[in-house]
């Protein structure tokens, strides 16, 4: 099989990439959904008549569209043909709440709105607090708004604009938007592809499977790594064991990523045992380091070569990777790192005061690259606390690095929760349990969950004569937040333990959970 380069330096943008591989290979599958599938060439025309229906519409370069749905063939084509004239696409976590969904699609300003099969009635319910939306499409609307849209002419973005703005949760207060631009996306190609790196170079048959979920950099970001390399994409419209599964048998899957507790849900499906990986090239994992055993059943069922991935949304993704050579079934040290900086990527530890701090020692991860974020949406202070003048990043994560330059993740320093490779902040779900009539405080913590890597547990502490009930408080968070951030359990103490400013001694209420264990974060 003939390996390739997937691109020359100059490609840096959507438009780029779609118009290099429609004439590099324009009968070459670029994505499959079900039955459905799209060539390069007809991605290239069809994103060229999204783009030509959105100018029809009004809309210009710095315009937000929204996407409330599942992974679909669909938002693909309407991201990239926003992305090729600079209209920026902001897919929404279908798993949040209403009033969630209101708030991301209001801060967007989006235009319109795109709504993906199942999910009219979660619009239905937010239709009259939407503020800026112009017109709501369906499914099927949407594909019949592209259909009947003429290609015209248009100004393609250059490297520099804005095409993508995903959302994180804060530790406070509201979700913020990350705008990431065309080289944020595809700018650290370039560097891995200079080093040579085995897992940037590509066979030209191989496929990608799209299984986590778009609004999520670890979704999305699969999508573009699938053009830019000028490979077919293999969308599932959610994760599912047994779809993965079908999608490695019969559909060609080369490489895909998923969290340590998805690849255990794959392994522990009965088709695993009967299903042929022999094509399976890499899997990607990230969210957390990959426990030895599981590893090892890993290796046992797949065969393929694994790299860890950190990073975050602020960072465009991955900026840290894992090689293989460091996934060792016996177990190494090395196993406990996150990796080491990709090429292109800067990395430092530092304390408090901004130094950066000897070799060993702990501190907080700061990073700078060509994948750093263009700023968080209308938050200029925000930005400005993450960001620094000279463009270094922090993470909020602390760890330190060993002398062979690899990354190790200590804890972190926001007490962010990732439970399934979602993202969970304390303040946020102590904010939505706070109002029960029951609960004087509350503190929110992760413990060990085999399932999901971490779980939430709500710590607290009920009101003078009052009997605090686990179910009941349950039911109280799950009318406000999110599934996936509800506390899967409660714990009743007579008081929090603070410190002596008063702050609440989270790592206290960790330790009974986490003894013996050592807490792997990332």
């Amino acid at each position: 099989m003939s390996q390739i380069q997937a691109s020359p330096p100059p490609l840096l943008s959507f438009d780029h990439f779609i118009t290099h591989w429609a004439t590099d290979r324009p009968e070459r599958l670029a994505l499959r959904e079900d039955d459905r599938t799209l060539t390069f060439s007809e991605l290239e025309e069809r994103t060229a008549k999204v783009a030509s229906a959105l100018i029809a519409a009004g809309l210009r370069k710095g315009d937000r569209i929204a996407w409330l749905g599942k992974n679909s063939d669909l938002y693909y084509q309407l991201f990239f043909g926003a992305a090729r004239i600079g209209v920026v696409m902001v897919p929404v976590g279908w798993r949040l709440a209403p009033a969630e969904i209101a708030y991301i699609v209001n801060d967007t300003q989006a235009r319109l709105l795109f709504v993906g099969p199942g999910f009219d009635a979660a619009v239905d319910a937010i239709r009259g607090d939407l503020k800026h939306v112009e017109r709501i499409l369906g499914a099927d609307a949407a594909r019949r708004w592209i259909d009947a849209s003429p290609r015209g002419p248009f100004s393609a973005a250059d490297a520099e604009d804005a095409v993508l703005q995903l959302y994180t949760s804060g530790t406070t207060g509201n979700p913020k938007g990350a705008v990431l631009s065309n080289r944020n996306l595809f700018g650290l190609r370039i560097p891995s592809l200079d080093a040579d790196l085995p897992w940037s170079r590509w066979d030209d048959d191989e496929v990608v499977l799209m299984c986590m979920p778009c609004a999520h950099i670890g979704g999305t970001g699969l999508g573009v790594m699938a053009l830019a390399a000028g490979v077919a994409g293999h969308i599932m419209a959610e994760f599912e064991p047994g779809g993965v599964l079908e999608a490695v048998a019969t559909g060609g899957v080369t490489r895909f990523f998923m969290v340590p507790a998805a690849l255990q849900m794959v392994i522990n499906h009965p088709d695993a045992a009967t299903t042929d990986f022999t094509r399976l090239k890499y899997i990607i994992y990230g969210a957390a380091p990959i426990p030895l055993e599981l590893l090892r059943e890993c290796i046992k069922v797949f065969g393929a070569q694994f790299l860890q991935a950190y990073g975050m949304t602020e960072t465009t993704g991955t900026v840290v990777m894992l090689p293989p050579e460091d996934h060792d079934p016996n177990g190494n040290p090395r196993m406990r790192a996150a990796g080491k900086p990709l090429p292109g990527v800067e990395l430092k530890i530092v304390d408090e005061a901004g130094n950066e701090v000897p070799t060993g020692e702990v501190g907080e991860i700061i990073t700078r690259s060509s994948n750093n974020m263009i700023s968080y949406w209308n938050l200029p202070e925000a930005t400005a606390k993450t960001m620094s003048a000279d463009g270094w990043v922090r993470t909020g994560d602390a760890g330190y690095m060993d002398e062979d330059g690899y990354l190790f993740i200590h804890d972190r320093v926001k007490d962010m929760i990732i439970s399934g490779g979602e993202n969970v902040y304390p303040a946020e779900v102590e904010s939505a349990i706070y109002g029960h009539p029951a609960i004087a405080e509350v503190a929110v913590i992760g413990i060990p969950d085999d399932k999901w890597g971490e779980a939430v547990k709500a710590v607290c502490v009920p009101k003078p004569g009052a009997e605090i009930d686990e179910a009941d408080v349950i039911a109280w968070a799950r009318e406000r937040i999110a599934g996936f951030k509800v506390p899967k359990s409660i714990d009743v103490i007579a008081a929090l333990p603070r410190n002596a400013s008063g702050k609440i001694l989270r790592k206290d209420l960790r330790a009974p959970y986490w003894e013996g264990r050592e807490r792997q974060v990332n």
